[in-house]
């Protein structure tokens, strides 16, 4: 099952880097912010709904939630989206490749997650493959102010992944997604004034675009991510992220036509086999324990 929802968690992923692109052909990013997560706070509220899970959290709880949502959601999405008008698609889900080894430190100091040390070998081989995709890349690959929000997009986002753990112990999977969800969308009504005129005025392409990352990369993807967390490490969870980069240059390539170059389809291999040897570490580990 862990396996499944790794799959389509790179796919969501993945395409909505390619479908902030076209969203923002049509909407400020502040507003494609609040309407993206309107759309996945309402895709998730049925959901609770039919399995009868609760709506909100515990009182004392609820300034934990707002935290992550501020971390998990509202900055990290609009750091994001101001970020990918001066990057390429290919270029955003680069730089956001440094999450998952940015999430496997901060477990190690926050958690005490420990993880072997092939694993860790995995890990650094994965982050050197897309230190190769981004020099393949260096013609859209700048380190310039947009670059710079996207990651601050990074950093918040291996915290969010690192500090949501702990809520794994009182809640389920879907309700930590919803209760974090809906917490990052409240904050993200500040850009509620001119929402609806920019509604108005977007073709249907950027607005599709929306309802798509609302519903796939953001409601159900957030919610397969919270799962894959909830059975196991973060080292390990977050480790399968960096087969989005190489996901999001093959779907960037068809959909916007951005070729990737050789030495960016190398660091892509490299950082897949990475990925396989940190699951067969964690594997080998579980195993012998």
């Amino acid at each position: 099952m862990i396996i499944v929802a790794v799959i389509f968690l790179v796919i969501f992923w993945a395409s909505a880097f390619i479908g902030i692109k076209i969203a923002l052909e049509g909407l400020t990013p502040g507003h494609l912010s609040l309407l993206r997560f309107l759309i996945a706070s309402a895709t998730l509220l049925p959901v609770l709904l039919v399995i009868k899970a609760r709506l909100i959290p515990k009182p004392k709880d609820i300034p934990y939630f707002f935290m992550l949502g501020a971390l998990g959601i509202s900055i990290y999405h609009t750091a994001l989206n101001f970020g990918e008008l001066g990057v390429s698609a290919g270029a955003a889900a680069l730089i956001l490749a440094t999450v998952p080894a940015l999430s496997a430190i901060l477990a190690r100091f926050i958690l005490k997650d420990r993880l072997p040390v092939l694993a860790w070998f995995g890990i650094v081989i994965s982050f050197f493959g897309v230190v190769l995709i981004a020099i393949g890349d260096s013609a859209s690959f700048g380190l310039n102010v947009f670059a710079l929000l996207v990651m601050v997009s990074a950093v918040v986002a291996a915290f969010a992944n690192v500090l949501q753990k702990p809520m794994f112990k009182h809640y389920s999977a879907i309700e930590v997604s919803a209760y974090m969800t809906w917490s990052g969308t409240l904050l993200l009504l500040i850009f509620l004034p001119g929402l609806s005129a920019d509604i108005a005025t977007a073709t249907m392409r950027p607005l599709l675009a929306t309802i798509y990352i609302g519903v796939f990369s953001a409601a159900i993807a957030n919610a397969l991510f919270t799962y894959i967390l909830s059975k196991i490490p973060v080292g390990q969870a977050t480790s399968y992220l960096y087969a989005i980069p190489v996901t999001s240059l093959v779907i960037a390539w068809l959909v916007l036509g951005e070729i990737p170059s050789q030495l960016t389809a190398l660091g892509g291999a490299i950082a897949l086999v990475g990925i396989v040897i940190v699951n067969e570490a964690r594997k080998s580990s579980n195993r012998a324990s």
